[in-house]
């Protein structure tokens, strides 16, 4: 063998192992960028079924599939917004954040206070029904435009952990962020939303295991619902808590962040068996009941200032 192909053959085997550790590398930031967007994923796996309810059993799918394909256009522009601000307005990227963070909050507390004084809610987050190719069109601009709001939280909170990374590696890191994310979050609600046709199939079988085990579908899927939707409460509360603090911190206010520090760190060293566990539970209570209170304050201003605009129009 030549001296020249043996060369050319160790450029190749290095340029594969410079390929395998950049791959490692993208992998590893994408990990670590995509771990405090999980309240928003769990908020739009709970959200986006609704906007199938009355939908025609065979066009659920195909809907689902249009509003994913809706959610990575959306990343996409999103990606090159946030890149592009983060490298030319590095300080727009903290309170992007805060306000993102201070919308999760929102969004959280309106659900729990909703709840408890029944306050309505706007038309369009209302499930929809099926009259036509124009409703169907109208569902899924709809499910985007929500869709719109959780993906920039996604990819700016994913931003903002990968601020150290190069330039490539925050490309690939985001790039891999928006589809995973996207491909998990509407795979599961494309699985939820079939599942009570996949337990009434299995509940009409003659195996009389089967049909037990699809009666067991239909009876847990409004369980599974609820868990889900209040996880992605709690979610909501402890990001965007954590996000709006941290921005404080950022800002030069740090009281209250080092007030979640330091009771995380106390109860951490008072039960030492489970330390890190204790500590983080302990900072994610803290930030939680922080974003429930500041969210109950927007939600209260909001629905002030909707009911003096009823009365105002009335």
């Amino acid at each position: 063998m030549s001296a020249g192909l043996i060369a050319l053959l160790d450029d190749v085997a290095a340029i594969a192992k410079a390929a395998a550790a950049s791959i490692d590398d993208v992998a590893g930031a994408a990990a670590k960028a995509s771990g405090k967007a999980v309240g928003v994923v769990v908020d739009d796996t709970a959200v986006t079924p609704q906007y199938v309810t009355g939908i025609t059993p065979a066009r659920e799918l195909p809907i689902i599939a249009k509003i994913a394909r809706g959610s990575l256009v959306n990343k996409a522009i999103i990606l090159v917004v946030s890149l592009t601000l983060s490298h030319f307005l590095p300080g727009l990227l903290t309170p992007i954040l805060m306000v993102g963070g201070t919308y999760l909050c929102f969004e959280g507390a309106e659900k729990i206070l909703g709840h408890f004084f029944h306050h309505e809610k706007p038309a369009e987050k209302t499930p929809a029904v099926n009259n036509g190719p124009e409703e169907e069109k109208r569902i899924v601009s709809g499910a985007v435009r929500t869709d719109l709001i959780l993906s920039t939280e996604i990819m700016v909170i994913s931003l903002n952990e990968l601020r150290d990374e190069t330039l490539g590696i925050q490309i690939g890191a985001l790039v891999t962020v928006a589809i995973v994310i996207t491909v998990l979050v509407y795979g599961v609600v494309a699985l939820l939303v079939k599942m009570d046709d996949i337990g009434l199939a299995m509940s009409q079988q003659k195996l009389k295991s089967t049909a037990a085990v699809g009666r067991l579908l239909l009876r847990a899927m409004p369980v599974i619902l609820k868990i889900i939707s209040v996880a992605g409460v709690a979610a909501m509360l402890w990001v965007g808590g954590h996000l709006f603090v941290s921005g404080l911190a950022e800002l030069g206010f740090h009281p209250i962040h080092d007030f979640m520090l330091a009771s995380g760190h106390a109860v951490g060293s008072a039960l030492t068996a489970v330390a890190g566990a204790a500590s983080w539970l302990t900072e994610t209570v803290i930030a939680m009941i922080f974003g429930f209170v500041l969210g109950a304050v927007v939600v209260l201003v909001v629905w002030g200032v909707g009911a003096i605009s009823k009365r105002i129009k009335g």
